[in-house]
């Protein structure tokens, strides 16, 4: 069975507690863990208000990308995802998010995805961002997604059943071309929606069993609430992010100081106008030649352990 994909790599010599995991969760919707991070917006409005003063222009959403490309660098476990109970890493970070092409409500939705390598500064991240938004909204916005979904749906629909279920298995077994993994939006690292954009309130939204979404954000509109602070109780602008993960490639503490360091980025985003200098580092959850030496060592004590009391019991009867 293929090891390698076009989109990512297999990791070898996971810890066996993580490995056994997608077998006892095979799907993606029975992995999933949600929960909201609040975050206040003292640190990005003061940001947004100090380059504005020098003639820079940044936005929320800005600053969430930059942020969220940062963070994947920081912690790479994170750019991690399972296939066929296997879990591989991400060659890249790649980051799927739905547009708008009108501001109506019967206008027509399209996804784009857009890749970095994490040293991305904030100006870069906003290039891009600017540059894919503006490529697909209007009413002659066609891209290669909306071709093939187009095409896709013009079959009947047993056809498209047919054409899903190859695609899935063809995913499953690592055959599946780069060129299609391109243009589908469910293959990412990471899938942002931006509720705020649209003043609606942050969501859990689920991720999808078809691709190779891990964690799903869903930014939602600003709200005022109290907080405490010193002990004495006042109000702050808070930004709600609803964040959507699957644990089976991640431990619950790597995932709660991941979200940590994504409040303290965007407590402070003037670190994200330097660029990142990214470390290749596959280290986590991966048991060394070292670790393998000490915990085949420790599984032979435990059994020498076990023969002693047993024989002790022998005596005993």
């Amino acid at each position: 069975m293929p090891r390698k994909r076009a989109d990512g790599y297999y990791v070898k010599g996971i810890n066996p507690y993580t490995k056994i995991m997608p077998h006892i969760m095979p799907e993606r919707s029975d992995s999933m863990n949600m929960t909201f991070v609040e975050v206040e917006c003292d640190g990005i409005d003061s940001f947004i208000r100090e380059m504005d003063e020098k003639g820079i222009k940044y936005t929320y959403n800005d600053i969430m990308f930059a942020a969220m490309v940062r963070l994947y660098a920081m912690r790479p476990a994170l750019n991690r995802f399972v296939m066929n109970r296997r879990i591989y890493q991400h060659n890249d970070i790649t980051v799927s998010f739905a547009v708008k092409k009108r501001m109506l409500d019967n206008s027509e939705d399209t996804t784009v995805k857009l890749h970095f390598n994490g040293s991305e500064s904030i100006d870069e991240v906003k290039e891009a961002l600017a540059k894919v938004v503006k490529d697909n909204t209007g009413d002659k916005a066609y891209n290669s997604v909306d071709k093939t979904a187009k095409i896709l749906t013009n079959a009947p629909h047993f056809m498209i059943k047919f054409v899903v279920g190859v695609l899935k298995w063809l995913d499953k077994h690592g055959w599946l071309p780069g060129a299609i993994i391109e243009i589908s939006p469910f293959h990412n690292s990471f899938f942002i929606t931006l509720m705020k954009s649209i003043k609606g309130d942050a969501i859990l939204h689920h991720c999808y069993n078809f691709g190779t979404t891990g964690i799903f954000i869903a930014v939602g509109k600003e709200k005022m609430q109290p907080v405490v602070k010193g002990g004495d109780i006042v109000i702050k602008k808070i930004l709600p992010i609803g964040v959507v993960m699957d644990e089976r490639f991640c431990d619950g503490l790597y995932f709660v100081n991941s979200m940590r360091l994504l409040r303290k980025i965007l407590a402070n985003p003037k670190t994200l106008l330097e660029k990142y200098e990214v470390v290749e580092d596959n280290s986590y959850g991966v048991r060394s030649e070292e670790d393998k030496k000490k915990y085949k060592e420790l599984a032979k004590l435990h059994e020498e352990k076990k023969k002693e009391a047993k024989k002790a019991k022998n005596k005993e009867d």
